[in-house]
């Protein structure tokens, strides 16, 4: 584990500490260890859009803009706190508009639909949270990789390899 987070794990989550999301490097390794992180996401819906701006190290690209949205809900028995409620919010996420990136949306969607994305977490002040799971995803257009942004040359081959771990191809 990463040294961001708690060694304490119930079923499929993780306890983030509050000094945000682990890094791409973390979150693969994670990814490589997991094995039962289906079905730990609540129900949410994903879109998607076309930015007209070009994201750091795709400059002839434009930009794809993933939504998710989550309700508010009630948190099952893979979750921290069973039976409590916990804040639904949106999570925007963020590919270059070109071959690969179209290609990584797919795999999104798939891994979306199989609820590989996203669980809920206590992070260190106590909250329950949604927060992506153990598939990296860009959450930040700019400020690179150690704020989960671009540019990120490996991000589209490491996501891919990730995907592929989970049985997402």
């Amino acid at each position: 584990m990463g040294s961001n987070q708690s060694s304490n794990k119930l079923h499929c989550n993780r306890y983030l500490d509050g000094q945000g999301p682990p890094s791409l490097e973390q979150q693969v390794n994670e990814a490589l260890k997991s094995t039962s992180s289906h079905n730990c996401q609540p129900q949410g819906q994903m879109t998607w859009v076309i930015l007209h701006r070009d994201l750091p190290g795709y400059p002839k690209d434009n930009t794809l803009q993933i939504s998710y949205t989550f309700p508010d809900g009630i948190q099952a028995d893979k979750h921290p706190h069973p039976g409590q409620p916990f804040a639904g919010q949106t999570l925007l996420a963020y590919l270059p508009d070109n071959h690969e990136g179209r290609a990584v949306l797919k795999l999104l969607e798939k891994a979306f639909h199989q609820q590989l994305l996203f669980t809920i977490a206590t992070s260190k002040s106590g909250e329950d949270v949604i927060t992506p799971a153990s598939i990296p995803l860009k959450t930040q257009p700019e400020g690179g990789a150690i704020v989960n942004g671009y540019p990120d040359i490996d991000y589209l081959k490491t996501v891919k390899k990730t995907l592929k771990e989970k049985g997402i191809k």
